[in-house]
């Protein structure tokens, strides 16, 4: 299989992620999107640091995983407090934790 297969399949999993993080309105929903789009960028880095021989750009993804992990931690965190206060998941709330 080609490099350029992974590249390709990167754009488009960062162009999903990118319309999901536009169009949809569900904060669980958003953050899915924005992983995905951190999963397309770490694929897009791996592939770089296989055509370029080197040992970088994996080293990166594996600290973008990290950064990831703790995202989701405190990502989930703040969409359970809006939950749990609103009883609903909509980014319209977000704004509603102000009070």
């Amino acid at each position: 299989m080609s490099l350029d297969n992974y590249l390709y399949l990167s754009a488009i999993l960062f162009t999903i992620g990118a319309v999901g993080v536009v169009v949809r309105r569900n904060a669980i929903v958003v953050f899915m999107c924005v992983e995905l789009m951190l999963n397309a960028a770490n694929l897009s880095l791996v592939t770089f640091s296989r055509i370029n021989g080197t040992l970088d750009g994996q080293v990166v993804a594996f600290f973008t995983m990290v950064v990831a992990a703790c995202e989701v931690v405190v990502g989930l965190a703040i969409i359970v407090t809006i939950y749990r206060s609103r009883r609903s998941a909509s980014i319209d709330d977000a704004s509603l934790l102000k009070r």
